[in-house]
């Protein structure tokens, strides 16, 4: 997928566990987990907007296209 979750990164710059981020953005641990892996095929807004703002960053600072459409996508013209 062309989109790269770079959550783990910003957990470590802000000092805070995944444990910590999932209690307080009201998540599973699975989700989460699935998400920091980078294997999510979506997530909401809310949780978004929620990780950004008990991390302290922009949504930026944890997702990042890489400039591929990505292996799964099946684009005919």
């Amino acid at each position: 997928m062309g989109i790269r979750v770079c959550l783990e990164n910003v957990l470590k710059e802000r000092g805070m566990t995944s444990k910590e981020l999932y209690a307080l953005v009201g998540i599973t641990e699975a989700n989460l987990s699935v998400l920091r892996s980078g294997k999510a095929k979506g997530v909401r807004f809310h949780t978004i907007n929620r990780i950004c703002y008990f991390l302290h960053c922009d949504v930026g600072d944890i997702l990042k296209f890489d400039g591929e459409l990505g292996e799964e996508e099946n684009h005919e013209t």
